[in-house]
């Protein structure tokens, strides 16, 4: 089924000069003069490329035939993520500039979704949520409970996100991958 531009939103997939796309960030915008438009952010899903496009509203797009399969993320071998399939026990490897920012959410033994474009591995999707656990981070101090101001705090991937006050290390947060923001502290 075609997809329109008034079918936008964040996430949507179609095919741009026969490449599948993931719709990133969109914006309707209509003019005082002149024919609407949409300014949107496409990443390229086999090359892991951004690029920022503008369309004319109403324009159309072929749906892009993804498939998706659930696979294990097992490790780095140095140069490749591997990923394997859990009901044939397939590796598939992807290499770092392919995947862009989800290498910093990924854990040994994470199931995430991978997509297939005429039986082609070409990316992976992760779980929107997904929790880590604190490895390093300044003390919280007792009573501070305040919501608003947030500290650095290092996580079991090497990666670095933004958390309350009072998270400390060991403490375990759910973080949303799709944006790398802190969302909770989960209590054991």
């Amino acid at each position: 089924m075609p997809v329109d531009t008034s079918d936008f939103g964040n996430g949507v997939r179609f095919m741009l000069e026969n490449e599948p796309v993931d719709l990133t960030y969109f914006q309707h915008v209509k003019p005082g003069k002149g024919g609407a438009f949409v300014r949107s952010k496409v990443r390229y899903l086999r090359s892991g490329r951004n690029v920022e496009k503008t369309f004319r509203a109403g324009e159309r797009f072929p749906d892009a035939p993804i498939e998706m399969r659930k696979m294990q993320y097992l490790y780095n071998d140095g140069s490749d993520y591997i990923f394997m399939d859990t009901q044939s026990y397939d590796q598939v490897p992807f290499a770092p500039d392919v995947l862009g920012d989800a290498t910093k959410w990924l854990l040994e033994n994470m199931e995430v979704g991978v997509m297939f474009f005429h039986d082609q591995p070409i990316n992976i999707e992760l779980p929107w949520q997904v929790v880590y656990t604190v490895v390093e981070t300044d003390p919280g101090l007792k009573g501070d409970t305040s919501t608003n101001t947030l500290k650095p705090a290092k996580i079991e991937t090497g990666t670095t996100v933004m958390v309350q006050l009072f998270v400390n290390e060991g403490d375990r947060i759910k973080v949303d991958t799709r944006t790398g923001e802190y969302i909770e502290r989960i209590k054991d």
